[in-house]
């Protein structure tokens, strides 16, 4: 008997580090970015008093358009209600109820 093979090749997308980006592209989307953060750290700022008390580290998503902000001690259920309210929306941001706002450790 013999074995059966196939030629068939697996489609293969573009990894990120493939597409050429030009330095005012970087620029543009490094500074996109930059403002983006500014506007769900200033709606973080203003709330963060609030809840530091009570819900010390728990996760805060923020989305800066409607300035809803969403929290729940658990990372996947905030995204989860945000996304629900927004579907749809891709940037919100992660933050952590603490005194810097960060949700990890590098």
């Amino acid at each position: 008997m013999t074995k059966a093979t196939s030629t068939r090749t697996a489609r293969r997308g573009r990894i990120l580090s493939e597409i050429q980006w030009t330095e005012e592209e970087k620029a543009k989307r490094q500074a996109e970015g930059q403002e983006f953060h500014r506007r769900c750290q200033v709606i973080f700022n203003r709330v963060k008093p609030e809840y530091i008390e009570t819900h010390y580290g728990w996760y805060m998503v923020v989305e800066p358009d409607s300035g809803d902000y969403f929290i729940d001690g658990d990372e996947e259920i905030v995204m989860q209600m945000a996304r629900q309210k927004h579907p749809g929306t891709v940037p919100l941001f992660l933050f952590r109820i603490n005194e810097t706002g960060v949700s990890g450790t590098v």
